[in-house]
């Protein structure tokens, strides 16, 4: 791993193309990581922080990113099919041309402000206290409404 370092001097880390694949992660802090290519395939990255990390091309495939920061994170070209962003903080995210279809989870996540143009979203789950950037259709964009009541 070489030492990358911003322009303060402060230390920035680059993970680039690592395999974390099934990984236990849940809670860590890899804000602003370089992670371009990065495989957490099925890694638990709950409640982790990947506050403007740079996630490139990284594949999430069934990753449990539930209550993650990823705000202003670079998600382009990322696959997260099946993946678990639950109440993640998504805001300003970039997700280019990523692909977050098939049934990843998406109730209660904060993706105001996110760039989300090019990005493929069918046949992701979102709730009613999902948040989208203005103007974004979810339905038009082919995510499906899952609301489930707890049974008394």
């Amino acid at each position: 791993m070489k030492r990358i370092e911003d322009s303060k001097g402060n230390l920035l880390v680059d993970l680039t193309g690592q395999d974390f694949s099934q990984y236990r992660l849940s809670g860590v802090d890899m804000s602003d990581a370089q992670l371009e290519g990065a495989d957490f395939s099925f890694a638990d990255l709950e409640r982790s922080i990947l506050k403007n990390a740079d996630l490139y091309w990284a594949v999430l495939f069934r990753a449990n990113l539930r209550g993650a920061n990823l705000e202003g994170a670079n998600l382009c070209g990322a696959d997260l099919k099946s993946a678990d962003l639950s109440d993640a903080n998504l805001r300003n995210a970039n997700f280019g041309r990523s692909n977050l279809g098939g049934s990843t989870k998406m109730q209660g996540t904060n993706l105001t402000g996110a760039i989300v143009e090019g990005c493929n979203f069918e046949g992701a789950e979102y709730s009613a206290a999902t948040r989208f950037p203005s103007c974004f259709d979810p339905v038009g964009a082919g995510l499906v409404l899952v609301d489930f009541e707890e049974p008394l």
